[in-house]
């Protein structure tokens, strides 16, 4: 079974993902993109899709899960794709369920972001906040705090090129690394 699920993990040339993370069922990972080691991203109630350009640290869970009243048994429903954009930052230990997310977000240590939220582009949601309500988080909005208070900055956050650059060529050294998923562009020997 776990052969199984290896296969629907698809891997774009330029991304760097680590043997020791954790990718489980249906996940497509975009150009460019960083997974830690022990990164965890698992499709359970549908598949993942992520964009380019994304890091992926330590211990970050990005999970597409069956919701809590409904159990995997039950009239099996339509599976939903969680659609993760391009430049997007997922720090040490952070838990996201968000179903959609677009550019240039941020969420940081500890934090939590539920299932019904969307985060549209350019948030950052600070260390430890939990955010688990039905809602659309404005562009360049910032939660944080013990409170969760929010506020609009007027950029948005830059992406981690240089970052990603530098793990690009560090991770291979100490790290093996999963294969990337070629096209069928070799031909076919009789």
């Amino acid at each position: 079974m776990a052969e199984k699920t290896q296969k629907s993990v698809k891997i774009a040339p330029g991304a760097v993902v680590c043997v020791e993370s954790e990718i489980r069922g249906d996940v497509t990972i975009g150009p460019r993109t960083v997974v830690h080691p022990k990164a965890r991203i698992i499709a359970e109630a549908g598949p993942i899709v992520i964009g380019e350009g994304n890091l992926i640290e330590e211990q970050a869970l990005i999970i597409n899960a069956h919701p809590d009243n409904i159990t995997p048994d039950t009239d099996d429903p339509e599976p939903k794709p969680m659609i993760i954009g391009t430049n997007n930052v997922f720090e040490v230990g952070c838990y996201s369920q968000a179903m959609k997310m677009g550019d240039n977000n941020v969420i940081e240590s500890k934090a939590y972001v539920g299932r019904n939220v969307i985060l549209t582009s350019g948030c950052i949601i600070g260390a430890c906040c939990s955010l688990n309500t039905f809602e659309v988080i404005p562009e360049n909005t910032v939660i944080y705090g013990g409170d969760c208070l929010r506020r609009v900055q007027t950029e948005r956050p830059q992406p981690q090129t240089l970052q990603l650059d530098f793990l690009m060529k560090i991770l291979p050294n100490y790290h093996h690394l999963k294969k990337t998923t070629k096209g069928s562009s070799t031909p076919v020997k009789n």
